[in-house]
């Protein structure tokens, strides 16, 4: 047996499948200077290939499924070969450092992984793995390899065996029944990772060398809740993971049907399940399972993946594919928050002695006036096509918010003047993620509508500790009585002034913060999309009279460790009811 890191959770026992992966890494090849057109007609030549590739892939996706959201992905892939700033920057490569097609697109991936292992926000960082994907199809053109299907039967699952779980391998394989996936290296907040959470497919990852040891036919059992996989077991382990995966199916099959279910507790209280995503095809993603709108749209990732200043078109288009693509077109869109590991090199700024206290968020758009009008312009167009709320960032004082407001009015200014159609009344809200937040929290609701609790920086912030430090992080876990009581002074003040407020950090999709959360009021829970049919799940099994009796215990408590195992006890008695397996 071996011991991995479960990111899709399920049970599953079927044949391994390994197959050929990916680019295959050559030496790098020097050209001829006179051979230079020559790769550039090859690399064009092979990324017109794969956009046909792609686009046969995605028509038989829609007719066979009939869903154009299962081909979000696949659309997104298609746009990132279009885009002429990839192919710019390996013909460049083979111009100027005299490269062959192959070499040059792997010099350019390895560039832009370079440039996404530097940022700490592990969502943002598993982005690259859509570009491998793109990098994949077009390397395969050019080494004139052809997609190879297991050696099985169209009906017989299998579970694929790779190095890195990739979006390609759960919209592409039509030609078996996936049933898990088993990867040497892989994070949750992948692409991949998520769409499997809701496809119901086990992932496991951390198993490095796992390509030495299975070959395809092995048999394999599975367990991605407690991270345990089997090569060849014997007949007593196969048969009771298959009583496991039966099992698995019919919670599965009980979650599915939540898709269509009011989040309303047993005594009536109907809660918000919002999702947070960072593009159209998340924002798909969270109407597929059912969410009830999007609560947190990080805008972040356009600019993060874009080489210049996105223009106001560009990012007019790109929030309008995400209200587009969000439940009922309801969507919370929050301005830039570029800081700490998340930089572009286009805005010119240098390294900052602390970052993260540093000019971010809200900060940055003050400084970046031309910045700040261009997103606010584009946001206010985007409010035309559904429901949309405007969210600034990292807010520490009051001036911060009348500043912002007084660049909204100067953005529908100009657009009257311009005839540019755009929503007039937009909501807007701040994210309290800084202590000072919380203390002026009364003079900020003045000004604005609405509050979203950003937990991720609120902790850290106000525990003084860094959440990746391994040597202080146990401070940001949630069982800090001065989290508690901070969170129960934000919401108490937002429901006294009739302001709605939304959690949308990771204690929103942890099980065992909900009662407290929901014991102190809070109605609005903003998570990863594939958290909403689990969070429903436990709606629909809790009480919220009972919940505010958890709460009014938990305020009363003083240690962490008295807080902790409160958690725990409850989370075990819920789960007595509800279907999830934490």
């Amino acid at each position: 047996m071996r011991l991995g890191r479960p990111l899709a959770p399920g049970v599953a026992v079927a044949r391994a499948y390994c197959p050929d992966q990916g680019p295959v890494h050559g030496p790098a090849r020097q050209l001829d200077p006179t051979k230079t057109p020559d790769q550039i007609r090859r690399f064009e030549s092979a990324c017109a290939a794969a956009a046909q590739e792609l686009d046969a892939r995605i028509a038989h996706t829609v007719a066979q499924l009939g869903q154009q959201n299962d081909t979000t992905i696949l659309h997104t892939h298609r746009q990132m070969l279009a885009d002429p700033t990839l192919a710019d920057k390996v013909k460049l490569a083979i111009r100027d450092h005299g490269l062959d097609a192959g070499t040059a697109l792997q010099h350019v991936l390895e560039g832009y992984e370079s440039q996404f292992a530097k940022i700490r926000d592990e969502y943002l960082k598993q982005r690259v793995a859509d570009l491998r994907c793109v990098v994949g199809f077009v390397l395969r053109h050019l080494q004139g390899r052809q997609s190879s299907a297991p050696p099985f039967g169209p009906d017989e699952p299998v579970i694929l065996v790779t190095h890195e779980v990739l979006p390609s391998h759960l919209l592409l394989s039509q030609h078996f029944r996936l049933a898990g996936i088993l990867t040497e290296v892989g994070a949750e907040t992948g692409h991949a990772a998520i769409l499997a959470r809701s496809l119901g497919i086990p992932v496991l990852a951390g198993l490095p060398g796992i390509l030495d040891e299975v070959r395809t036919g092995d048999m394999i059992a599975l367990d991605a809740h407690e991270g345990q996989v089997h090569i060849n077991p014997d007949f007593e382990v196969q048969t009771t993971y298959r009583r496991l995966q039966q099992a698995e199916a019919e919670r599965r099959d009980r979650l599915a049907g939540n898709r269509d279910q009011e989040p309303v507790t047993v005594d009536g209280t109907r809660v918000e399940l919002l999702a947070n995503v960072n593009g159209a095809d998340d924002a798909a993603l969270a109407s597929q399972v059912g969410a009830g709108g999007v609560g947190l749209y990080r805008t972040e990732y356009l600019f993060l993946t874009h080489p210049g200043m996105p223009d106001e078109e560009e990012q007019l288009a790109t929030y309008r594919a995400v209200v587009e693509a969000a439940p009922g077109r309801t969507v919370t869109i929050r301005a830039l928050d570029l800081g700490v590991d998340k930089s572009v090199s286009y805005l010119g700024r240098h390294d900052e002695p602390n970052p993260a206290l540093g000019v971010r968020g809200t900060r940055l758009l003050s400084a970046s006036p031309e910045l700040a009008q261009t997103q606010l312009r584009a946001i206010l167009r985007a409010g035309r096509y559904g429901r949309v709320s405007l969210l600034l960032p990292m807010v520490s004082a009051l001036e911060e918010v009348r500043w912002a407001k007084g660049m909204l009015d100067d953005a529908r200014l100009s657009l009257r003047r311009q005839g540019e159609p755009f929503a007039e009344d937009m909501p807007l809200g701040v994210m309290v993620e800084v202590p000072a937040a919380v203390a002026c929290l009364d003079d900020l609701l003045e000004e604005v509508d609405f509050v979203s609790i950003g937990t991720n920086d609120l902790i850290q912030y106000l525990m003084a500790a860094d959440r990746t430090n391994p040597q202080v992080a146990h401070l940001c876990e949630p069982s800090n009585p001065a989290i508690w009581r901070v969170l129960h002074r934000i919401i108490g003040v937002c429901i006294g002034r009739g302001k709605p407020v939304t959690v949308c950090g990771e204690l929103a999709g942890q099980p065992q913060s909900f009662l407290p959360l929901l014991g102190l009021g809070l109605r609005r829970f903003s998570m990863s999309p594939a958290l909403v049919p689990l969070f429903k799940d436990l709606v629909r099994h809790s009480n919220a009279l009972e919940a505010r009796a958890v709460a009014e215990r938990l305020m009363r408590m003083k240690t962490a460790g008295e807080i902790r195992d409160c958690l725990a006890e409850e989370t075990d008695r819920l789960m007595l009811h509800s279907c999830i397996k934490f």
